[in-house]
């Protein structure tokens, strides 16, 4: 009986079959290579993320200064912050420390440089011959004739050192053209400032209804002597002016305790008042204590007495803290697949200041590749109002990026 003869499969079938798996397997590797690629490029780059509070406070017993016994008190150290207030949020007649508010808003829309005299105002014969009954009335003013000449300096010079009411209504007649537009604009700029419990009436501050707080009066003072011609007209003892001569400043504290400026004022209403800014030393740093008394008593004696004691109080105040030592982690660096390493400041970071003053605290900076342990990546910084405290960080370990294949497998 003859077997039949076994049949062999075809090569060709075969080679056919691999080859369709070879080249599913070449389209499967391609797109794979292209998704794999996308998901390289979708592993994000390395985060700083803080590891210490976000803010610092100075630990210990926030200081008790020597308030006076009546009225309001308000004192800061420029660029740090406010030390303390005393006396309520009620708003008290400030007498002739509006004039500050004046002298801002004319700097303000006619600056002036340093070596300036500016632009000419000219006074009328009806400002003229109201000089004559508000000397009898007992106002702080200047004599002034018809047609005389005074340069925006000159004015401002009479505004700040002899105190002339006079010479505040003539201001606000040129820069806005009558007394009601530009007290519009007094209390437009006191808004805008955040003086919210200030009211004024007129721009000498003769009025027992242009009224402020001390808090608010702060804010003031600190942004008018950031105006170097204000600054610079407030710090002098006298000058000279057309008609009336040689005038000398009424704030006779100047270059006492460090006293550099700014306005005196003394009504019936609002007893003495005193806005002022005195220099300080400490830890080899200059600082600028800016400070009010509303009232403290019946005349300026009063509330000079009451400034001097808390300059001389705030003098004592600053003193350097510690906030992070050298190697302290302060932040950590987050990489895919769950590496890290750590951030730290190479030495010791302190900060100015007293207890119970608070510095905000961040972390600056962005990571592109490998970092090394040792290598500077980003920044502590603190800030406290205007004052910044800064240090360079350092990694505390070695972090590789991934390499290409760790991408890809990274899903």
């Amino acid at each position: 009986m003859e077997q039949e003869p076994v049949v062999a499969p075809r090569p060709a079938r075969r080679r056919g079959l691999w080859l369709s798996v070879a080249a599913a397997a070449v389209v499967l590797l391609t797109a794979g290579g292209f998704v794999t690629f996308g998901l390289a490029r979708s592993v994000p780059a390395p985060q700083i993320v803080q590891t210490v509070p976000r803010t610092y406070a100075i630990p210990g017993a926030a200081p008790v200064l020597p308030w006076p016994k009546a009225g309001q008190a308000t004192v800061e150290i420029d660029g740090l912050g406010r030390v303390g207030t005393f006396g309520g949020s009620r708003p008290v007649p400030i007498a002739s420390v509006a004039k500050v508010m004046t002298a801002y808003l004319i700097l303000r829309d006619h600056p002036l440089g340093l070596d300036d005299d500016g632009p000419t105002l000219t006074v009328s014969a009806e400002e003229a011959a109201a000089y004559p009954s508000q000397l009898a009335s007992g106002e702080s003013v200047v004599r002034v004739t018809a047609g005389e000449v005074l340069t925006e300096r000159q004015a401002l010079v009479a505004l700040l050192l002899p105190s002339a009411n006079n010479i505040a209504h003539i201001l606000a007649r040129w820069d806005a053209g009558d007394k009601a537009a530009f007290v519009t604009k007094m209390n437009q700029a006191a808004a805008q400032l955040g003086m919210a419990s200030t009211h004024y009436t007129d721009p000498s501050g003769l009025e027992a209804a242009t009224v402020s707080t001390a808090a608010d009066q702060v804010i003031l003072g600190r942004l008018a002597m950031q105006m170097p011609v204000f600054a610079q007209i407030v710090a002098l003892p006298q000058a000279a002016l057309p008609v009336v001569g040689q005038v000398s400043n009424v704030n006779t504290q100047l270059y006492q305790d460090g006293i550099i400026g700014i306005k005196t004022g003394s009504t019936d209403e609002a007893g003495g008042c005193l806005l002022f800014a005195a220099e300080i030393s400490a830890e080899g740093h200059r600082f600028k204590v800016i400070g009010v008394v509303l009232g403290p008593g019946p005349n300026m004696t009063d509330a000079f007495e009451a400034s001097r004691r808390l300059i001389q109080a705030s003098s004592g105040l600053l003193h350097r803290y510690r906030v992070v030592g050298a190697g302290d982690v302060v932040a950590t660096v987050r990489g895919p697949m769950g590496r890290s390493t750590t951030l730290a400041p190479s030495g010791d970071v302190s900060v100015l200041g007293w207890p119970g003053l608070t510095y905000r605290v961040e972390t600056l900076g962005s990571v592109r590749g490998r970092i090394a342990a040792g290598a500077g990546v980003g920044t502590l910084k603190l800030t406290a109002s205007g004052t910044a405290v800064t240090a360079a960080l350092q990694a505390t370990h070695t972090l590789k990026p991934p390499s290409r294949w760790e991408r890809i497998t990274h899903v």
